[in-house]
């Protein structure tokens, strides 16, 4: 899309801030705009708990910039930077400066404030603003759209073709090629006798590798997030299956467990793993040749797998899909038999395939067996299989410890999930809510009472010790966490808070954080501003041209993925500083701090640099991290907003245009390249006039419009061909 300059004659014009995903913004008298004023750049639902996080930092990269807020704070419209709310702000923990993260806070709650629209917290004393945002009942919609369908783009073998992958990104299927996912071996003989076809599923991360236990965790939470708000998944996230009939949110589910299935032997047990045999990458994933290879069948896997199956079964039945549904209930009973019969079957691969050890431990192991069981009598009803959970319960950590944390989230889950069954021990079901309801309560501080006591500063609390690798999958659990005691009415009296509790963590991916950053990528287009720019992973690989960097890149990374996250564990290759073959000078900690040496919930760079930095440690996105924020961000989308809600349009062609004068008194010309629709939203989000435009010169009348900001769209039957802001005087 290419736009000829149009003449920008003022200052207004040069302040404005263009929300695409339907507004445009003004902080007419902000001098600093998100660097203090911490807020969900997405917005707010008009009920839901509203604050205002406000920093003053005091440890960390940027204590350099103290800032000393008002008493008070002002919640203002965009439109026309007019007072729409004003309360005081109320210091956090009596002025004292968080530990976690080097912050002296203040909050500016404007729950009160319920009118749809897009506003921006103002500090009146020092004139500082925090980025713009809506304040809708469906403020979320378009933001679980764009995160849903990272999945389509991890998507292995199949391809990202316009119009359902966005120009910018669309490539071929990949790793179709010879000795690749068709005609994947055995990572220990390589010879035709050991060919399989193992295509399909998902790259697990940033690298292309496929692991079956590392999808116990992603198909629990996202199987789970359509059991609990299925009328929030529609069949139109524009994917190829869209308009099926199918949740599109199943559909893509199926695509990885078609994928476990192709990896499913003749005798029921599972593969472990496909991925290379020495570390390769390349940009964009069609373009890697390198050969796959595969690891033998594990007890792991297998019961993996079967856990995955049944559960699954279990929610395609409930959505019509009865054959697969049927496919899946056989292949979870057969992979239980075979890990029963073959237990301690194990395969480390580190240094022999993939990225990373796939082996879990054997903790581990018997928890997907006991999740297999608990997912198989749900789906067939089969007494032995509930014997098995009656059994063994009691040595799963929730109630053997009586402790309920978020690194055993999909373990829980599955305890929770039997409990809510209508034929499963009742005294059985009850010793597990009870013991999860009382950890969540009253007995772990890190849980329900963190809330209570505003033990965090930014209103999303993990204790020290959680915060590691992959932080943000941590946090979306732990919001999970909050939200499973409402799905499953085990502390009634306390519903708002848990529900509260939950937002906090939603918040705090999308801006209310000390970073200030919205930890989804490229989301500018989408209503955040200030959202990651790049990201560990080898098809937006670093120094590319292409995709490395949003706003300096052609395209920069696909929308809507989310990073690994904060994590003070940080620390350069140890090569460093002298042996690391040439890239010594990538050694410098002065270069990697931050993160290096930062406050817990600092330590965190927008970065993409590969070995010496390992910059994977912090930003590498995994399919766990997504998962688990999708199934937290769809507990505040109504059904109501999903139905029938448009999928997000994709500029797709090159368009010539100009829309001026800008600013515009009484007449507009459009002057474009092809016939189209014009149309233009006010600041409220209302389209308040769209005309049909011709190739070359259109002049329409604005005058009876009234004064303000106003997003245009430009439109080519279902196709937006550009979107802009205008000034109307």
């Amino acid at each position: 899309m290419k736009q000829l300059t149009p003449p920008h004659t003022t200052l207004l014009k040069q302040t404005c801030t263009v929300l695409i995903a339907g507004l445009c913004g003004l902080a007419a008298q902000a001098q600093v705009v998100g660097a203090n004023i911490r807020v969900d750049q997405f917005g707010y639902r008009p009920d839901d708990r509203k604050v205002a996080v406000i920093a003053n930092p005091i440890v960390g990269y940027n204590s350099g910039t103290p800032y000393s807020p008002g008493t008070s704070c002002e919640l203002r419209r965009t439109a026309d930077a007019t007072v729409a709310f004003t309360a005081p702000i109320t210091a956090w923990n009596g002025g004292a400066t968080q530990t976690q993260s080097g912050d002296q806070v203040w909050w500016f709650d404007f729950t009160a404030f319920d009118q749809p629209g897009s506003y921006y917290v103002f500090d009146p004393t020092t004139n500082a603003a925090s980025h713009p945002f809506t304040i809708d009942p469906c403020v979320y919609v378009d933001v679980l759209h764009q995160a849903a369908r990272m999945f389509f783009y991890q998507r292995c073998g199949a391809p990202k073709a316009v119009p359902f992958a966005e120009a910018g990104w669309a490539d071929g299927p990949c790793h179709i090629g010879a000795l690749q996912d068709l005609d994947c071996r055995l990572y220990n003989d390589l010879s035709a006798s050991t060919s399989k076809n193992l295509s399909g599923g998902w790259h697990d991360a940033g690298d292309y590798n496929k692991y079956v236990n590392f999808t116990f965790e992603p198909l629990t939470d996202l199987l789970h997030a359509y059991a609990e708000h299925p009328l929030v998944w529609t069949d139109d996230l524009n994917l190829p299956e869209s308009g099926n009939g199918v949740p599109d949110l199943l559909d893509e589910v199926k695509h990885e467990l078609d994928w476990l299935l192709k990896m499913q032997n003749n005798d029921g047990s599972v593969l472990s793993i496909v991925g290379v045999s020495n570390f390769a990458s390349a940009s964009p994933p069609s373009a890697d040749a390198a050969q796959r290879v595969y690891g033998p069948a594990t007890t792991a896997a297998s019961f993996t797998a079967s856990a995955l199956f049944a559960l699954a079964a279990v929610q395609f039945a409930n959505a019509g899909q009865t054959a697969y549904a049927n496919t899946l209930r056989v292949a979870a009973g057969n992979a239980w038999d075979w890990a029963n019969a073959h237990p301690g079957v194990v395969f480390y691969n580190t240094g022999t395939v993939g990225a990373g050890e796939q082996e879990i431990n054997a903790d581990q192991v018997f928890a997907r067996k006991f999740a297999a069981a608990v997912h198989l009598f749900a789906a067939t009803g089969i007494p032995t299989y509930r014997n098995y959970v009656d059994a063994n319960y009691q040595q799963m950590h929730l109630v053997q410890w009586g402790f309920a944390y978020p690194f055993e989230s999909a373990e829980q889950e599955a305890l929770l999930y039997y409990a809510a069954l209508s034929n499963a021990t009742p005294s059985v079901a009850s010793a597990i809510r009870s013991a999860y309801t009382t950890s969540m309560q009253s007995t772990n501080s890190d849980n329900l009472p963190a809330y209570l006591n505003h033990t965090d500063a930014y209103r999303a609390h993990l204790s020290d010790q959680d915060h590691v690798w992959g932080s943000n999958t941590t946090k979306g659990h732990k919001g999970n966490m909050h939200g499973s005691m409402v799905r499953y009415a085990l502390d009634p009296g306390n519903v708002q808070s848990y529900s509260e509790a939950a937002l906090g963590f939603v918040n705090y991916f999308h801006g209310v954080n000390p970073t200030g950053f919205c930890f989804l990528s490229n989301m500018g287009a989408h209503g955040a501003e200030n959202s990651i720019n790049e990201f560990y992973h080898a098809w937006f690989t670093d120094g590319s041209a292409l995709w490395d960097r949003a706003g300096v890149s052609t395209y920069g990374p696909a929308p809507g993925y989310v990073p690994g996250g904060v994590n003070p564990t940080y620390a350069l290759d140890g090569c460093c500083p002298t042996n690391c073959a040439g890239l010594n000078a990538l050694c410098t900690a002065a270069d990697v701090s931050p993160p290096l040496g930062q406050p817990i919930l600092k330590s965190y760079k927008d970065w993409n640099a590969g070995w010496p930095q390992n910059s994977w440690t912090i930003t590498e996105a995994g399919i766990y991290t997504q998962a688990a924020y999708l199934r937290l961000l769809s507990r505040f989308v109504s059904p109501a907003c999903s139905i029938a809600t448009p999928v997000h349009p994709v500029q797709t062609s090159a368009f010539v245009y100009r829309v001026f004068p800008d600013p515009a008194i009484d007449q507009l010309t459009v002057q474009s390249d092809r016939t189209a629709t014009f149309c233009l939203i006010d600041a409220m989000g209302r389209t308040v006039r769209c005309r049909p435009i011709i190739s070359g010169n259109t002049t329409l009348d604005v005058s009876d419009l009234a004064k303000g900001l106003y997003v245009y769209r430009i439109l080519a039957a279902e196709e937006v061909l550009a979107t802009g802001c205008l000034v109307k005087q």
